[in-house]
């Protein structure tokens, strides 16, 4: 009898056995084929974290893969083809312009007006002017639109503009809609405004992944006229994006507007993101083509990175400016999490005699970001980055070097930003512009104190191992 058992659960484990191979071989399959034919490129530990979680959790694995494992929509041959060969210029005052390019970025156009916003009461009295402002048309892009009294101007004020006839379209990312508390819109539609959805939750779609969010965020009104305007910036369209009071819960973010060519950049970038929400064919260019920039004039580019573009395009240039600064990069996220080249490449620059300074929140509204960023922030410190911690939530994503380059838009410095995300960076290369905005960080990182380095214990050590590798994946 008990030699009859034994050989029963012997069977139904080896029957199990077999089962979970197959699971598993089937899993690695559909892992390397689809890396192949989608020209999938990971870093190496989420390469290695697939295929282990393939081998040991095939079961749960396979179906995660299949909802979050694509990063990037775009091949990276095809894109690459359209893209003209740049060579890179010596001189330092154009290699982020070119770099930019050279990553299929468009080429530099011209802008004027550019407002830095002092706090969020300025950044929405600026928003809501360039709305009652409009004439033709108006395009919003947001990740979350909130169900809260900032949320509600901003729709109420869309919609009298969709009543008086002005074209306006509001994009939403699926999930930001859910975060922010699904914000009634029948009104808005109603009053002949358009609303789209960016890859819904309960929508099921080849072309996208649930994993795959669309961040960026900005309003352009009358593009391609004489007087057309982009507002840009971290903020999302709700309460604590804009809060502006003096007290050390409120939420400080960095937000601008500007005029000119450079908002039909913008516009052009919102074609493409709505003609992707609404399964729409895509428009192939501009009606009216973007002048070149004028070199007497200030100039920036629309930098967009994501699984719509072949490469890594944020990443790639501060990678860059990492090698090619001579004095200065100063950064500011509210999260972050960098990956080995991205780190080096700070390092090296310290190394170099660049100054580099970080600017985060001491503590951010995610608390699993604040577990595993000290890696990154110890690594930082070790090299002499300084490493600065603000009191109050700061939301603000910018990166300066030199007087050269200002980024600004809504990239953080994570891996759900860098190699996830759809994320805009306004790209502006006028150095007195650069030296206003550096000016806004030199204020911020004033109030901030230097992040003092504690050496993990192991138990601290494994649990951001944890946190680091969940996160690199998902």
């Amino acid at each position: 009898m008990k030699f009859k058992s034994f050989y029963i659960g012997s069977a139904i484990l080896t029957n199990w056995l077999l089962l979970h191979g197959l699971f598993a071989v089937i899993g690695l399959l559909v892992y390397v084929v689809a890396t192949h034919v989608l020209q999938q490129r990971r870093h190496p530990s989420a390469a290695v974290g697939w295929v282990l979680f393939m081998m040991l959790l095939p079961y749960a694995a396979l179906p995660l893969y299949l909802l979050f494992g694509t990063r990037k929509l775009t091949r990276s041959g095809r894109l690459r083809a359209s893209a003209h060969a740049i060579p890179l210029n010596a001189d330092r005052g154009v290699w982020p312009a070119e770099m930019a390019a050279a990553l299929g970025q468009p080429r530099p156009a011209n802008y004027r007006a550019l407002c830095i916003h002092v706090d969020g009461t300025e950044s929405l009295q600026a928003l809501l002017q360039l709305i009652d402002g409009a004439c033709n048309t108006l395009d919003v892009c947001s990740f979350i639109l909130g169900r809260d009294t900032v949320g509600a101007t901003i729709l109420s004020h869309l919609t009298a503009k969709a009543r008086s006839g002005v074209e306006v379209r509001l994009l939403l990312d699926g999930v930001g809609y859910m975060m922010g508390g699904r914000p009634d819109l029948l009104s808005f539609v109603q009053a002949g405004g358009r609303v789209g959805l960016f890859a819904p939750l309960l929508r099921f779609n080849l072309r996208s992944r649930t994993n795959l969010r669309n961040h960026r965020k900005l309003v352009i009104a009358d593009a391609g006229c004489v007087q057309e305007r982009l507002w840009c910036g971290g903020r999302n369209l709700a309460a604590h994006y804009f809060d502006a009071q003096p007290s050390s819960s409120s939420w400080h973010d960095l937000s601008f507007d500007l005029q000119g060519p450079l908002a039909r950049q913008a516009a052009d970038l919102f074609e493409r993101d709505w003609a992707f929400a609404v399964r729409s064919e895509a428009p192939t260019a501009n009606a009216k083509p973007i002048p070149l920039a004028v070199a007497a004039e200030a100039s920036g580019q629309i930098i967009a990175s994501g699984p719509d573009q072949a490469d890594d395009t944020i990443h790639a240039l501060l990678v860059s400016a990492g090698y090619r600064a001579s004095r200065r990069i100063a950064l500011v996220s509210p999260y972050v999490l960098l990956d080995d080249a991205l780190l080096m490449a700070l390092c090296l620059a310290v190394r170099r005699g660049v100054e580099v300074d970080l600017l985060l929140p001491a503590r951010s509204n995610y608390f699993l970001a604040d577990i595993a960023r000290h890696r990154s922030l110890r690594a930082l410190a070790t090299a002499r980055v300084r490493v600065w911690l603000a009191p109050q939530m700061l939301h603000a994503k910018a990166a300066f070097v030199d007087d050269v380059l200002a980024l600004a838009g809504s990239a953080n410095l994570d891996s759900r930003s860098l190699f996830l995300n759809y994320e805009l960076m306004v790209a502006l290369h006028d150095a007195s512009d650069i030296a206003r905005l550096c000016a806004w960080f030199e204020r911020e990182r004033h109030a901030a104190d230097p992040y003092l380095v504690q050496p993990p214990g192991l138990w601290r050590d494994f649990i951001e191992g944890l946190v680091l590798w969940i996160g690199f994946q998902l």
